[in-house]
């Protein structure tokens, strides 16, 4: 169970700690602890059930979290859930908690809901846009074009998230927004991987614009069509990036030796 708690993300917490406890102290201080805390374990598992040593040990890492964060528990725990719920973590009973893997097969999955979706919303927000909601997406935009010109992904890529998210939120629909929010979590990997393709940031941020002018125009269709084009674009940006990837690992390992049979 603590193994594999870590692999979830808990070992840097766990790091830190035992960083900074062994600073303090002397190496024969250590070896002694160390032994007590052996010894410590051991006790533990012979008087407690499964469900009790899961129980302590959630109760341990939500502490160390919070101890670090410097809020109490109930906030660790809310979040820890709210993970799960957003789709970035998963819970497997008697092993614990990990950062979710998403694979190619269910990426093209997201990518369709998620081009469904956009069209909806880029239809609905090009018939009610306000001037106000149109000035915000131009202002990302020209945020954009600015990253782009510096091939700056660590800027374009928030900027990416906060034009999508507030254009789907401007649609009107919390069931839509919540939905959307989702995907983006899910997706977050394989999209970050398409922007950083090179030459890719002017592209997309041309892309951005032109769906801005489409809502103004209050064309739904074409702004609609705009935005699943768009999605779609990142989609076949994603399998080249795939491929590329796949390809470069091939070629490392057509070079490694094989070994001979003995």
């Amino acid at each position: 169970m603590n193994n594999a708690m870590r692999a979830g993300g808990f070992q840097i917490v766990d790091n830190l700690h035992a960083e900074q406890s062994n600073r303090k102290m002397p190496q024969s201080a250590l070896n002694s602890s160390s032994g007590r805390q052996s010894t410590a374990t051991i006790a533990l598992l012979q008087s407690s059930s499964l469900p009790m040593l899961v129980q302590k040990e959630l109760e341990r890492m939500i502490l160390a979290v919070a101890e670090l964060l410097g809020v109490s528990r109930g906030p660790v725990r809310e979040a820890f859930r709210a993970l799960e719920e957003s789709g970035l973590v998963r819970l497997e009973k008697n092993r614990g908690v990990f950062v979710r893997q998403i694979g190619v097969a269910e990426a093209d999955e997201l990518y369709e809901v998620r081009a469904a979706l956009d069209e909806w919303a880029g239809r609905r927000v090009a018939q009610s846009a306000t001037p106000e909601q149109l000035k915000q997406l131009r202002a990302i935009c020209e945020r954009m074009d600015r990253a782009a010109v510096k091939d700056d992904i660590d800027a374009y890529w928030p900027l990416n998230l906060e034009f999508h998210d507030r254009l789907v939120a401007f649609a009107g629909n919390s069931k839509l927004l919540a939905t959307y929010r989702r995907l983006v979590n899910e997706l977050s990997l394989f999209r970050r991987q398409t922007l950083a393709l090179g030459g890719m940031l002017p592209i997309s941020t041309r892309e951005h614009c032109d769906i801005v002018e489409k809502i103004a125009s209050g064309n739904a269709a074409a702004a609609g069509k705009a935005l699943h084009d768009h999605v779609m674009a990142s989609h076949e940006r994603m399998h080249r990036t795939h491929a590329g990837a796949s390809a470069k690992l091939a070629r490392r390992l057509a070079v490694i030796p094989a070994r001979k049979s003995r």
